[in-house]
C-alpha cells in the first residue's frame, strides 16, 4: 500500500518543546499556595503498628498530617483486586509501605519531620522468596499465598513422553529489574471548594488513576479530573503506581485545602515502587529422534510481592508466551504468582514474557546440545508455520516469516563463519568468544477478551485554530504516541502531518481509550483513530460541505465551515475486534492476541576469563512487525529495548535484605552505559497485518524479550557452562568457571562448526 505520511520519519510532535526546554514536567509546575507532601513508610517487612510517635523539636501544628482514618472513601488503591491499602491501617505487609502522610510549605522542614516520626511495631514473620511462599509454612495472603494461577493444556502431554527419544529438563530464573525512567514519579493535587479534585501527574494510564481516586475519595466520578503532563519515561513503572501517589497527594490537598506536590527522589522511587517480577521456570521437553518437539511440561512462577496489583495479568502474558514461536502438538503450562513481603511487583516492558521467553530460549539451546543438533537447526525444524496452532490452540492465519527471519539473521550476523572461527580461537585464548540466538514472538493488545472488555474509544475533531485534533487517553512518554497517531489521522484524511495534533490527555475531555500498555497503541488505538477519522470525513460528506474528490485545502475549509454553521465537528469510534477472535477465559484457550510480532536476535560476546566480564561485540535484531509506521522511531524502540535487555541480562541486580531493596541508588544499582552497548543492527521485514492501521502491529515490548537469552546463550557457547539465571554477573561466571563444569563445549561447537562448513 502506497502511503504519503505513514512509513516516513516525520519530526516528533513533542520534539521541539523537549529540545528547547519548553516542555514542562510535573516538577516544573507550581500553583499559588502550593505545599509539598511526603510519605512516612514502614521499616519492617510485616507486623502490627502499635504506636505512632511524633518527635520533639518539630512544630507539628504547622504540618498537615494524614493517616488512614482521614480517608473519606475506601482505603484501597483500586485496580484489579482491591487488596492494597492506600495507607497502612494497623498492620504492614512490606518494607516501604505507606503509613502516614505529611505536608508543609518548606521541603527541608518536611524532610526533618519525616525523620522525626517514629513507628512502633510488633514484628511478625515474613516471606521473601518464591520458595518460602510456595512451602506455605506461613500464609501472608489469602488461603495459600497465591495471587493467581493459570493452566494451559493442549493435546495429550502424558502420552507423549512414551514416544520420546529424548526427555530434557531444565530450570531457569530471572531477577527483579528497576524501570529507571529518567524522571522519577510525581503528582500535584488540588481540591476545589466545590468538592472537585484535579490531579496532574507523570503517568501512563490516566483512567486507572481516575478510578483509584474515585474509590479513595468517595467523590462522584465527574468531580475527579486527571491530567497527564509531560512524562519523562515510564516502561510500565508509571502504569499503576502513580495511582498510589495521586491518592496521597489528594488526601493531603483535601485536608490542607491547598495544592500539594509530591515528587519522589531517586532513592525513594527505587525502593518503594514496583519492579519486574522475579521468576522461576521449569521445563520438561519431549523430543523425537529427528529433533521434532513432541511435548512440553512448563511450570512458570513469579514473585508478586505483598499485594496483587498487576500480578495476574503479568502472569497471564508470561504463561501464554511460555511456548514461544514453536509448534507444540502437546503442551501443558502451569503458572502461579506468589505473595511475598516485598514491595509489590508490577508492570515492566514485556509484562511477563521476558521471564518465560528467557527460560524457553535458554532451554532450546540446552535441548539442542543434549540431542546433538546445532541451535539454529533445532529451531528451524520446530518453528511455527502459517496454519499451525500456538500453545493456546490459536490457528495462525496470517503469514509467518520466522524461517526467513532465521536465515536472514544468521546471514547478517555471519553466524556459521563465526562459530567455526570461535571454536578455534577459544582453544588458546583467555578471551573466549561466543555467538548465541533467540527466536521469539510477542502478542499485541490485551490478552484474550481484554480489548472487548476495555471497549476503547477514540475521537477526532476539527480544531478551532484549524487542522484536526485526535482525542485519546493514550499517553506520550517518549515512545512516539503523539507522532504515530497524527501520522495515521493525516494519512487517512489526505492531510499533511502538521495539520494534525493530539489533544493533551485530560479525563474531562479525553475519551477512555484504555491504558498505554500491552503493545496496543499503534495497532489497536491507531486503527480506532483511522476509523474515527473516516467517520469525521463521512459527516462532512453527508453535510454536503465536502465533495468525495476534494483535496486537503477543501477538506480543511469544509471543517471550518461546518464549525461555523453547526458547532463542534467531532467523530468517535469504538474498538472493533478483528474477525475470528474468540477466547475462552475458563479454559484459557483460543485467540490470545489478534496478531503477533516475530523476531530473531543474534548476540556476539567476548568473555574475559581473567576479569570474568562479558563484552557484547555485535548485536543483530531482526523483526517482523507489520508495516513500519515511522522508521526512525521503530528502530529507536528496538535499540532501546535491546539496551534494557542487556541490562536485564548482565548488569541490573536488585539486592534484597529482609524484603527491602538496599542498592536503591544509581551508584550501586548498576545499569549499562553507552560504553557497554554494542552496535545494534536493526532490520525489519514488513508483512502488513490486514486489521492494523496501514498494516501496523505492536512493537513496544518485543525488543525486551530476546536480548537476555541470546546473550546468555552466547556466553554458554563461549564458556561451555550452562548459566541459567539472570542477571549473569562476573561473580556468577567466576563461580561457574572455577567449579566443575557442567559440560564441555566441544560437542556443541564442533556440531556448529561442521554445519557451517557444509
Amino acid at each position: 500500500m502506497q502511503t504519503r505520511v505513514v512509513g516516513t520519519s516525520v519530526p516528533r510532535k513533542e520534539g521541539p518543546a523537549k529540545l528547547t526546554g519548553q516542555a514542562r514536567y510535573i516538577d516544573d509546575l507550581s500553583f499559588p499556595g502550593m505545599i509539598f507532601g511526603a510519605t512516612v513508610r514502614s521499616s519492617i517487612a510485616r507486623g502490627a503498628i502499635e504506636e505512632i510517635k511524633f518527635g520533639e523539636g518539630i512544630p507539628w501544628h504547622e504540618f498537615t498530617i494524614v493517616t488512614a482514618k482521614d480517608i473519606p472513601g475506601r482505603n484501597v488503591v483500586s485496580l484489579i483486586v482491591d487488596d492494597q491499602p492506600c495507607l497502612a491501617d494497623g498492620a504492614v505487609n512490606h518494607p516501604e509501605e505507606p503509613i502516614l502522610l505529611l505536608a508543609h510549605p518548606d521541603r527541608h522542614a518536611l524532610a526533618r519531620a519525616v525523620a522525626a516520626v517514629n513507628i512502633c511495631y510488633r514484628p511478625a514473620p515474613s516471606l521473601h522468596t518464591i520458595e518460602e511462599s510456595e512451602r506455605r509454612e506461613l500464609i501472608v495472603w489469602g488461603k495459600d499465598n497465591i495471587f493467581k494461577s493459570f493452566l494451559i493444556e493442549k493435546g495429550d502431554v502424558d502420552q507423549a513422553w512414551k514416544d520420546a527419544a529424548w526427555i530434557v529438563e531444565g530450570e531457569y530464573s530471572t531477577g527483579a529489574q528497576e524501570q529507571l525512567y529518567i524522571e522519577p514519579n510525581g503528582v500535584i493535587a488540588q481540591a476545589g471548594d466545590s468538592g472537585a479534585l484535579t490531579v496532574w501527574g507523570s503517568m501512563q494510564c490516566p483512567f486507572y488513576m481516575h478510578k483509584a481516586l474515585v474509590a479513595l475519595t468517595g467523590l462522584p466520578t465527574e468531580n475527579v479530573r486527571v491530567i497527564q503532563v509531560e512524562t519523562g519515561g515510564a516502561f510500565g513503572g508509571k502504569e499503576e503506581y502513580p495511582s498510589m501517589i495521586a491518592g496521597h497527594a489528594a488526601l493531603l490537598a483535601m485536608k490542607s485545602k491547598r495544592p500539594v506536590k509530591i515528587i519522589y527522589d531517586r532513592m525513594e522511587d527505587m525502593a518503594a515502587t514496583t519492579k519486574r517480577h522475579p521468576s522461576r521456570t521449569r521445563h520438561r521437553t519431549a523430543v523425537s529422534a529427528d529433533g521434532t518437539l513432541l511435548a512440553a511440561e512448563i511450570e512458570f512462577v513469579t514473585d508478586g510481592g505483598a499485594y496483587a496489583t498487576l500480578s495476574s495479568t503479568v502472569l497471564s502474558r508470561g504463561t501464554i508466551h511460555a511456548g514461544g514461536p514453536y509448534y507444540w502438538p502437546n503442551i501443558r503450562v502451569r503458572s502461579k504468582a506468589y505473595a511475598t513481603n516485598t514491595p509489590p511487583h508490577g508492570a515492566f516492558r514485556g509484562f511477563g514474557a521476558p521471564q518465560s521467553l528467557f527460560a524457553l530460549e535458554r532451554h532450546m539451546d540446552h535441548v539442542a546440545n543434549t540431542i546433538g543438533l546445532p541451535p539454529d537447526e533445532f529451531r528451524r525444524r520446530n518453528l511455527l508455520r502459517q496454519g499451525m496452532t500456538t500453545a493456546t490452540d490459536q490457528v495462525i492465519h496470517d503469514p509467518i516469516v520466522m524461517h526467513h527471519l532465521l536465515d536472514r539473521a544468521l546471514e547478517l550476523s555471519g553466524y556459521h563463519d563465526k562459530v567455526a572461527r570461535f571454536t578455534e580461537h577459544n582453544r588458546t585464548s583467555k578471551q573466549k568468544k561466543g555467538i548465541g540466538m533467540a527466536a521469539f514472538l510477542h502478542g499485541a493488545g490485551f490478552t484474550g477478551s481484554g480489548e472487548r472488555y476495555l471497549n476503547a474509544v477514540v475521537g477526532v475533531e476539527a480544531a478551532a485554530a484549524g487542522g484536526l485534533r485526535v482525542l485519546v487517553s493514550s499517553t506520550e512518554f517518549g515512545q512516539g504516541t503523539n507522532t504515530i497517531l497524527s501520522q495515521i489521522a493525516a494519512e487517512t484524511l489526505g492531510l499533511e502531518y502538521d495539520d494534525v495534533s493530539v489533544a493533551p490527555v485530560d479525563t474531562s475531555i479525553s475519551p477512555n481509550s484504555g491504558p498505554t500498555v500491552a503493545s496496543r497503541t499503534a495497532m489497536i488505538i491507531g486503527k480506532i483513530v483511522q476509523t474515527a477519522a473516516l467517520k469525521l470525513r463521512q459527516t462532512l460528506l453527508d453535510s454536503g460541505l465536502l465533495e468525495p474528490s476534494a483535496g486537503r485545502e477543501e477538506f480543511l475549509a469544509a471543517c471550518q465551515t461546518y464549525r461555523q454553521r453547526f458547532g463542534e465537528l467531532q467523530a468517535f469510534s469504538r474498538y472493533e475486534a478483528a474477525p475470528n477472535i474468540f477466547w475462552n477465559d475458563e479454559q484459557y484457550r483460543g485467540e490470545a492476541y489478534p496478531a503477533y510480532a516475530w523476531a530473531v536476535y543474534v548476540a556476539e560476546v567476548t568473555v574475559d576469563i581473567t576479569t570474568y566480564s562479558v563484552t557484547i561485540d555485535d548485536f543483530v535484531a531482526l523483526q517482523e512487525i507489520g508495516k513500519v509506521l515511522h522508521p526512525i522511531l521503530a528502530a529507536g524502540q528496538i535499540e532501546g529495548g535491546v539496551a534494557q535487555g542487556i541490562g536485564y541480562a548482565l548488569y541490573e541486580k536488585v539486592v534484597w535484605k529482609d524484603g527491602r531493596m538496599i542498592n536503591n541508588q544509581m551508584t550501586n544499582y548498576i545499569m549499562p552505559t553507552a560504553e557497554d552497548i554494542p552496535p545494534i543492527r536493526v532490520f525489519f521485514e514488513e508483512v502488513p497485518y490486514q486489521y492494523g492501521p496501514y498494516g501496523a502491529k505492536g512493537i513496544g515490548e518485543l525488543p525486551m524479550d530476546g536480548p537476555a537469552p541470546a546473550i546468555v546463550n552466547a556466553v554458554v557457547q563461549a564458556t561451555g557452562i550452562d548459566f541459567n539465571s539472570i542477571p549473569l554477573l562476573p561473580e556468577d561466571i567466576f563461580r561457574g568457571l572455577t567449579s566443575k563444569p557442567e559440560r564441555q563445549p566441544e560437542s556443541l561447537l564442533s556440531a556448529l562448526a561442521a554445519e557451517g562448513s557444509q
